[in-house]
């Protein structure tokens, strides 16, 4: 990646690359920051909850200037393929660069958001660009729960315009966002002993794209937890069918790419399971012949070391809350065509001797629309003898489609690229709605290059784009300078 073009943003990136940075473990690539920062004369600030800001007195004669805020975050989403090892704390992200593109084959990238973080970077150490004051603020454990963001003190940033690098759509300008809550499930479930002469079976489903669980969740992708819910329920149906365990997704914000689960059935039936499986699976593969065309289920014998399933009552009782609860897209936007207004991810979802739990993450553009959908979730679950909570709650971004700082990017990107970007808002939750809550004063946008897959093993980022974004953003600091 070193030897690409723009060089200095594909070696901070390839520095990303290098250091671990899972949500709740940035310290180390902090840490690092702090000192390249400091051996460059540049300003830093670690506040409270653990966020780096990074201060760059103005260029010369633009002293005067409002100050600029370049905002990203410094954690990665954790997912690798079964069978990929990888330790996301001690191993270094492997790319290639491949048809334009640099990817990571067996886990995520962390171009969500290390791009944003590199192009921010870059603009510190670049020599001769004219700039205003600039606050670079770098935040933590954005993926798995917006601490960072959420934690910011009023007061903490000085600038009046800030500029946002987490969205993943080149020729796009954002200027709002979705807010979320998660919905967390669990219930304690009764156990008896298998009977005697069943055999321990373990039904694996794999394969699936899986994606960001707000960017991707009108794609018709498969979840891999509804689908082995589908699969256990018609098990049940037909066989005598004792569930021991049940495992599922392992990020409330990605869609589930792998789920398994650990059952028994008498032994004359388990010998009927071959059969079933390649029927289930070609009606898989017809469903999903477009939207995830390598949906995969396997089945194969299990081990058990409790000897024990859940009470039959509660198997039915989990399997259909599992199977009819909202999921997916909800609401679509009137306003702005295409876009998902409301929608709920169900990313997570455990049955581990005897406990049973699942997390939902409920996002919507409208707070009104997003209390209601969880609202509806948590009744579900106490329909079903289960306890549920919502908590993690966070803002949306609302639009304003009159700001001055979107007007003056409109006039550069259509200077630099011969006509105006796209205006949009994304099924996301940017760390945006939150800094307005604490900074109101801030006019703000959000950019980025083209990135596909993010949150999912396979995750890519266009270099001709992170090209074009790097000029934009320059031009914008000139342009910011000289107003």
């Amino acid at each position: 990646m070193k030897n690409l073009q723009p060089h200095s943003v594909w070696s901070h990136f390839a520095t990303l690359c290098a250091i671990p940075r899972p949500s709740l473990h940035e310290a180390t690539l902090r840490d690092h920051l702090v000192n390249w920062a400091k051996a460059r004369g540049i300003g830093t600030r670690i506040d409270a909850v653990g966020n780096l800001i990074l201060d760059k007195p103005a260029s010369p004669g633009c002293e005067g200037r409002p100050g600029v805020i370049l905002q990203g975050h410094l954690d990665m989403v954790s997912q690798a393929n079964t069978g990929t090892v990888h330790d996301f704390e001690r191993d270094p992200i492997r790319t290639v660069v491949r048809d334009g593109w640099v990817v990571a084959d067996e886990t995520t990238l962390g171009a969500d958001n290390g791009i944003g973080v590199a192009l921010v970077l870059s603009t510190l150490e670049e020599p001769d660009l004219m700039h205003p004051p600039l606050e670079v603020l770098l935040t933590i454990n954005e993926e798995s729960g917006m601490d960072g963001a959420r934690g910011l003190a009023p007061g903490t940033l000085h600038g009046t315009t800030l500029i946002n690098l987490d969205t993943e759509e080149w020729g796009h300008f954002y200027l709002g966002c979705a807010g979320g809550v998660d919905v967390e499930v669990s219930q304690t479930v009764g156990q008896e002993l298998l009977p005697p002469g069943y055999l321990l079976q373990r039904l694996e489903v794999s394969g699936l794209s899986g994606g960001h669980s707000g960017i991707d969740i009108h794609l018709g992708r498969g979840n891999a937890i509804r689908l082995l819910t589908e699969a256990l329920r018609d098990l049940a149906a037909r066989y005598d069918l004792r569930l021991i365990e049940f495992e599922g997704g392992s990020a409330r914000n990605a869609l589930p790419r792998e789920a398994s689960a650990l059952f028994a059935l008498p032994a004359g039936e388990a010998t009927q399971l071959g059969g079933w499986v390649a029927h289930r699976l070609e009606d898989w593969r017809q469903r999903f012949a477009k939207a995830d065309p390598t949906v995969s289920l396997a089945c194969k014998p299990g081990e058990s070391s409790t000897g024990k399933a859940i009470a039959q009552a509660d198997r039915d009782n989990l399997l259909a809350f599992l199977d009819r609860a909202a999921y997916g897209v909800a609401h679509m936007s009137k306003v702005f065509p295409g876009v998902v207004e409301t929608s709920n991810n169900l990313g997570v979802a455990s049955l581990v001797e005897g406990t049973f739990s699942a997390d939902f993450l409920v996002r919507s553009l409208h707070d009104a629309g997003l209390n209601t959908l969880a609202d509806q979730l948590i009744a579900h679950a106490a329909a079903h003898r289960m306890e549920a909570t919502k908590d993690g709650a966070y803002p949306g971004w609302t639009p304003n489609p009159d700001s001055s700082l979107l007007a003056l990017c409109q006039r550069v990107y259509t200077s630099q690229f011969g006509q105006p970007a796209s205006l949009q808002v994304i099924h996301a939750g940017l760390e945006c709605g939150l800094l307005a809550a604490s900074h109101p004063h801030l006019d703000m946008i959000s950019f980025g290059p083209d990135i596909r897959g993010a949150h999912a093993p396979g995750e890519r980022v266009e270099i001709a784009s992170v090209a074009r974004c790097w000029q934009l953003l320059k031009a914008v600091l000139q342009a910011l300078a000289a107003a």
